[in-house]
């Protein structure tokens, strides 16, 4: 397990690494210069689940608003920088608990050099990000095109500058809309350092065949025990980015905690509307906080055992079903009652 001894990094309040648990991140894609909407949005985030948030630093203007911005929140803020260098040292002066670089885009060695100096006086991390698009063409050249080796050569070449600057306070990212390359580039740099990794698959795409993508890399990368943050990129509500990492830690047994909805793909023996009902339970538990198991299944087939392996299901039938909690079968509801019931049930919910 990688995670296991990677190295301890404090983001604000937030520590990951040396198997401290996986955390969540997302990016706000509102104006960072707009405190009230970034603000608004990173409430949202944080209602959600998120746990460490980045905001882009494309302006002084936006570098100034971090101060107001770190005021009104209470996860870690992260400043993500390209091209310039002053950017970074303004984003540190304003309170960013971490700055995100891709020192080849930074500028000059002395600019760089001036970044690291800050983060050293004020012990702010660094995350290094190298993209596959962005590889430099001396790699591109040296491995034959965009490979996943030539992707790590590139990161550890900025980890080692940084390292020759006098700073190992840093987080190292890697990422590729590559499914394979990206899983082939993590397994590569995790037997190479041991600084904690932030893992993703970047302009994975829209809510649909990001998700699928997402959970696929991450998937196999976190399985093999590497990574220490996460981000599931999608092209939509950031919103959507958080629940799609809760789910896939949960489903990993990497976190617990929430409702896990399992449901019955429906045939042509279902009698009951499920696929509206299980979508409504599905947005119904997503703010109670309990660690269960919720079955809604659609007929007598399959459905009374499953939801008898679940804590508490809805086995359906013809125009009604049967409640089942902790593996027996409670009573028979109309199925216009089901969902209340359910409800009422996990409201009143006792171990």
């Amino acid at each position: 397990m990688h995670r296991d001894t990677t190295k301890r990094v404090h983001i604000g309040d937030c520590v990951i690494g040396g198997g401290n648990p996986v955390l969540i991140q997302s990016m706000t894609n509102t104006l960072t210069e707009d405190v009230t909407a970034t603000v608004a949005q990173i409430h949202r985030l944080e209602a959600a689940g998120c746990e460490i948030i980045r905001c882009t630093v494309p302006t002084m203007e936006a570098a100034r608003a971090l101060r107001e911005i770190k005021k009104q929140i209470a996860i870690p803020l992260v400043a993500d920088i390209h091209f310039d260098y002053k950017m970074a040292l303004a984003a540190m002066e304003n309170g960013a608990d971490k700055i995100r670089i891709n020192p080849g885009n930074i500028g000059s060695r002395e600019k760089v050099e001036a970044v690291v100096r800050m983060a050293r006086e004020r012990n702010i991390p660094i995350r290094i990000g190298v993209n596959s698009g962005s590889l430099e063409k001396e790699l591109t050249e040296k491995y034959q095109g965009v490979t996943a080796e030539g992707i790590v050569e590139s990161a550890l070449d900025k980890v080692h500058m940084i390292e020759d600057m006098g700073y190992d306070n840093l987080v190292v990212s890697i990422k590729s809309s590559d499914v394979l390359m990206c899983i082939r580039a993590h397994e590569i740099l995790a037997e190479q350092t041991t600084y904690p990794l932030h893992v993703g698959i970047t302009e994975a795409g829209t809510v649909l065949s990001g998700n699928i993508k997402s959970a696929l890399g991450l998937g196999v990368i976190l399985y093999q025990g590497i990574g220490d943050t996460i981000r599931v990129s999608l092209t939509g509500d950031p919103v959507e980015e958080v629940k799609s990492a809760r789910l896939i830690l949960r489903t990993l047994g990497l976190r617990r905690g929430g409702i896990e909805v399992v449901s019955c793909p429906t045939c042509g023996r279902t009698k009951i509307d499920l696929i509206s009902l299980a979508a409504r339970v599905e947005e119904m538990v997503a703010d109670i906080p309990l660690d269960l198991k919720v079955a809604v299944m659609g007929c007598a087939v399959n459905g009374p055992g499953e939801a008898k392996e679940a804590d508490i299901g809805i086995a359906g039938g013809d125009g009604e079903g049967l409640l089942i909690k902790k593996g027996e079968i409670v009573r028979k509801v109309p199925e216009a009652e089901l969902l209340t019931v359910l409800k009422e049930e996990l409201e009143n919910w006792q171990e």
